[in-house]
């Protein structure tokens, strides 16, 4: 068994071997074996932004499918760093103190080398993943990527249910991918984005994963970034009555698979149409948007963002986390975009200091501002309350 912890004022963040990550006081850190020195000190308690434990690094902006949605906007012909580029950018990430690196792109199996940039990754203390749609993987392909923790297939629903969501006929690719995966004996799982396409097909989208071996879903709210960012984006997200029946969906569907089932941070906002206790959000780590704080992304270019989703910053990841400043820290799109909403509803919500306002991505997109996430069913019923204008639409633009 491995061990890792990195030291907080509070006491540590400790990840045994590849598993759940988890934060521990002072007293069961040093039970632990770990010495907090001089970050357990009074003195080192000044606020500052918190360090990154996860961090998304986009190792290609290649990809030959076409998806509708693609947040990246994805090209046969788009860039990919060098091996070498990479390397550098997962060094700064392991500096910074991360656990986990998640590899994303475009298709990262546009990249011959992708086992040993897994491989690199681990030299310097990271836990990698990754995220495909499984064109490319082969069976030969699927062997040399032992040493990712886990790779997710996109996979938005089985059989004609996938082109309906991504505008291409992709379930057959991914459910090969799936299989080759498991023959080599690589941990696999799902993401299944919500869509509104989607969402009716969730059971069965979930079932036919079990089938195939995966070991978890992870379920992502559909973003306005990217190819996405458009106005068909308002008839793709999911629809507000979707939005009011999400919880009780979740419930209905963990009790049905033996899946593990992982929502994003940008779902969170979306569950609180219903009664939410905060002490157990905060207890069990459901947080909503953490980007630029807890979560960050490097782009292709080697630009650090708040999040896959979220605009360059002027840093790079070399530069950004240094323990004793770093130009993240006064960055000023990161420092917008980890900053807590100030404004109503949320200022006054019970679930604040968890959610923290919801989705910058969807608030920029439709209002302009990094406020309140106006999909928020608590965000709607306040501004129906105040009859304000809501850039939430009731009904589909025609």
């Amino acid at each position: 068994m491995s061990l890792r912890a990195r030291i907080e004022p509070f006491g540590a963040w400790v990840r045994v071997d590849d598993g759940t990550l988890v934060a521990v006081d002072r007293a069961l850190a040093a039970r632990l074996g770990v010495d907090g020195g001089a970050r357990w000190s009074e003195s080192d308690r000044a606020e500052s932004p918190p360090r990154p434990l996860e961090v998304h690094v986009a190792v290609t902006a290649r990809c030959p499918a076409s998806c509708a949605g693609c947040y990246l906007d994805a090209r046969p012909d788009g860039d990919q760093p060098s091996f070498e580029a990479i390397a550098e950018r997962l060094a700064a990430v392991a500096d910074a103190g991360a656990f986990t690196v998640a590899f994303g792109g475009g298709e990262p199996l546009t990249r011959p080398d992708l086992g040993r940039l897994a491989e690199a990754a681990r030299a310097v203390g990271l836990i990698p993943v990754v995220t495909t749609s499984g064109l490319g993987l082969t069976p030969e392909r699927a062997r040399t990527l032992g040493a990712f923790a886990q790779v997710n297939v996109s996979f938005d629903g089985a059989g004609a249910d996938y082109g309906r969501v991504r505008g291409w006929e992709g379930a057959g690719v991914a459910e090969r991918a799936m299989a080759a995966l498991g023959d080599a004996g690589v941990p696999f799982g799902v993401n299944v984005v919500l869509t509104r396409a989607s969402f009716p097909a969730l059971d069965r989208t979930l079932a036919r994963a079990e089938v195939l071996g995966a070991r978890e879903a992870q379920l992502l709210r559909y973003k306005p970034a990217g190819r996405a960012r458009s106005p068909d984006y308002l008839a793709s997200r999911l629809a507000p009555d979707q939005v009011d029946a999400l919880l009780p969906t979740l419930e209905r569907v963990a009790r049905a698979t033996r899946l593990s089932l992982r929502v994003d941070c940008a779902l969170v906002p979306l569950l609180s149409a219903h009664p939410l206790d905060p002490s157990v959000l905060e207890r069990f780590g459901v947080l909503g948007c953490e980007a630029g704080r807890h979560l960050s992304a490097v782009r292709v270019d080697g630009a650090l963002a708040p999040c896959s989703f979220g605009p360059a910053s002027s840093v790079e990841a070399r530069e950004a986390w240094p323990v004793d400043g770093g130009a993240g820290r006064d960055d000023p799109t990161l420092a917008a975009w980890r900053a807590m909403v100030e404004e109503e509803p949320c200022r006054s919500c019970s679930l604040r200091a968890s959610c923290r306002g919801g989705c910058r991505v969807v608030a920029e997109h439709l209002g302009g501002t990094l406020g309140p996430d106006p999909e928020c069913p608590r965000v709607r019923a306040h501004r129906t309350r105040a009859s304000a204008p809501s850039t939430f639409p009731l009904e589909d633009p025609q």
